[in-house]
């Protein structure tokens, strides 16, 4: 990965995005901005081809929850470290459930493994609540070039390349704030394959592994905090969907800013 900084973070109060973890402002601009419509579209629909319509799941740090406009389950919920009302699940660490073993057929993960303390303790506890051949359905930063100058730009969560993942002592975020967050954590895990291998592939297999995201996201005015944005027309976003597409399969270390993965449980 090209780094501008080995490792950069930001006070909340130097944060130039607005309504951070503002879940209810979260709700109410998504039923007015067609930008974020696509961008949430586009971030979950294609987890439908890792879902059969019956199969039981849940997602972990689900915040507003938009992902249940998208999944098609029947018996999908949601859940949050947190006590919003629209949680089917309240108050839920992802790094120790309290669910039953073997209890999900699938798990949702949305832009919340780069906000762990702990990530290897998170996916110790996915394995133990899937069940076999149940889908860890992730998506999360991409640590390019481009987020890390959005990052650095907007004075929002930061990056830090030199923290050790794989930890269960040393937190990789703040452990004792929520909206810490490192962009460079997913990298971490899934950029090398044969570490990778070595502390999970006891319990996982990659099913698929993605690149993308681009300028759909720096237009889409903000999912959980806001920020300027230039409304667009279905013609438009549509053709910004599939330059991201182009940019993200020629040019990915600089400017795809997110992954798509999908582990499996052994």
């Amino acid at each position: 990965m090209l780094r501008i900084k080995d490792k950069i973070k930001f006070k909340h109060s130097e944060n130039l995005m607005k309504d951070e973890g503002d879940i209810n402002q979260s709700i109410n601009r998504f039923e007015k901005n067609k930008n974020l419509h696509m961008l949430l579209s586009e971030r979950f629909l294609w987890m439908n081809d890792f879902i059969d319509i019956n199969h039981k799941g849940i997602e972990v740090g689900a915040a507003a929850g938009f992902s249940k406009k998208f999944i098609k389950s029947k018996n999908f919920k949601i859940s949050d470290y947190s006590d919003h009302p629209h949680l089917d699940f309240k108050n839920i660490d992802a790094q120790n459930t309290g669910f039953k073993d073997d209890e999900f057929d699938f798990v949702i993960a949305s832009n919340m493994i780069h906000h762990l303390p702990y990530p290897l303790k998170f996916f110790n506890e996915m394995n133990r609540i899937l069940k076999k051949g149940g889908k860890l359905i992730i998506f999360d930063a991409h640590c390019s070039v481009l987020l890390q100058l959005v990052l650095i730009i907007m004075k929002h969560e930061g990056f830090d390349f030199t923290k050790d993942v794989w930890s269960l002592k040393e937190p990789s975020t703040d452990d004792n704030d929520l909206w810490s967050g490192n962009s460079a954590i997913p990298y971490l895990i899934f950029n090398n394959k044969k570490i990778f291998a070595e502390k999970l592939g006891s319990k996982f297999n990659i099913k698929k592994l993605k690149i993308c995201e681009c300028l759909l996201f720096l237009n889409s005015g903000g999912v959980s905090s806001k920020t300027f944005y230039i409304p667009l027309n279905f013609f438009f976003l549509k053709f910004i969907k599939y330059f991201d597409r182009f940019l993200s399969f020629l040019f990915p270390k600089i400017f795809s800013l997110a992954y798509k993965i999908v582990l499996e449980k052994k």
